[in-house]
C-alpha cells in the first residue's frame, strides 16, 4: 500500500527520529512511503488560540497536499484528532462549504500510527524487540479524541523482550495542553506534578506515548527532578530490531 506520511511540526523540527521510526515501521511491513514536500502545519494552534482564518489557511492547504493519497497516516494523535475533529467544525464556523466538502472526503483517510496497524491493518506484532521496561502514557487526543483505547498497549504488548508496566493515574492529563502550557505555566507544572510522580512509581525505564508533545512536556519534568526515566515515542520502540 502507497502511504503518504504527515510528519508533523514537531517531529519535523525537533524529534525527525520519530519520523524516521514510522517510516521504518511502515515500510519493514512492505508498505511505500511517501513524503509530500510541501506540507506544513495542521494549525491546530492556531486554532487552539482563536486565529480560525490562519487555520482555515492551513486546513486548505493539508486538503491540496494530501487531497490524491489512499491514506495518510501520522505519528501524532493530537494533530490527527485536529484534522478529523476540528476541520469541519473550522469550515463551519466560517460558513466555508468548499472546504467542508473537501474535508469530509478527506478526513476519513488521515490515522494516527498505531490506528492504522491495528485497526486498518489488523497488525499488533511488526517484528519489534525491546528489551526495557515500559510504562504508557495515553494522552488525551488519543485517549478522548481519537479513542484509541487499548490500541497502543496490544502493539507494545507484543515487543519481544518488552516489559510493560501500567501507570498510575494513566488517564490523567500531564498538563500541556500546547499553548496551554504557555499561558497557565502555573497551572500546567501542578497537573504535571502528579503525572511524574505516577511515572517514577512505575519503576520504568522509557515512558512511551503516541505524542511527542506530551512526551516534551513529561520529560522535561523528569530531567528537571534529575530522573533517569527517558521518553521515546511509541514509534521509536515498534522500529527497533532485534
Amino acid at each position: 500500500m502507497r502511504v503518504a506520511l504527515f510528519i508533523t511540526c514537531m517531529n519535523d523540527t525537533l524529534f525527525p527520529e520519530t519520523g524516521i521510526a514510522t517510516v521504518q515501521v511502515l515500510e519493514r511491513l512492505g508498505h511505500d512511503v511517501v513524503f509530500p514536500k510541501a506540507q506544513t502545519c495542521c494549525g491546530q494552534l492556531h486554532l487552539n488560540t482563536g486565529y480560525h482564518d490562519s487555520a482555515a489557511d492551513l486546513a486548505r492547504r493539508f486538503v491540496r497536499v494530501f487531497v490524491e493519497e489512499e491514506i495518510v497516516v501520522a505519528p501524532s494523535a493530537s494533530c490527527v484528532a485536529t484534522i478529523r475533529e476540528f476541520y469541519p467544525y473550522l469550515a463551519e464556523q466560517l460558513d466555508d462549504g468548499a472546504l467542508a466538502e473537501e474535508v469530509e472526503a478527506l478526513t476519513p483517510r488521515v490515522m494516527e500510527l498505531t490506528e492504522f496497524l491495528v485497526r486498518r491493518l489488523g497488525v499488533t506484532d511488526v517484528g519489534s524487540r525491546f528489551s526495557e521496561r515500559v510504562t504508557y502514557h495515553p494522552t488525551c487526543h488519543s485517549l478522548r479524541g481519537l479513542q484509541l483505547g487499548d490500541v497502543p498497549l496490544s502493539l507494545l504488548r507484543a515487543v519481544d523482550g518488552l516489559e510493560f508496566v501500567e501507570l498510575p493515574g494513566a488517564t490523567e492529563c500531564c498538563g500541556f495542553g500546547g499553548t496551554f502550557a504557555i499561558k497557565n505555566a502555573e497551572t500546567s507544572s501542578a497537573i504535571l506534578e502528579s503525572k511524574l510522580e505516577n511515572v517514577v512509581a512505575t519503576g520504568a525505564a522509557v515512558l512511551t506515548a503516541v505524542d511527542r508533545s506530551c512526551l516534551t512536556q513529561i520529560g522535561g519534568g523528569l530531567s528537571r527532578m534529575g530522573s533517569q526515566v527517558r521518553t521515546l515515542h511509541i514509534a521509536e520502540i515498534l522500529a527497533a530490531a532485534p
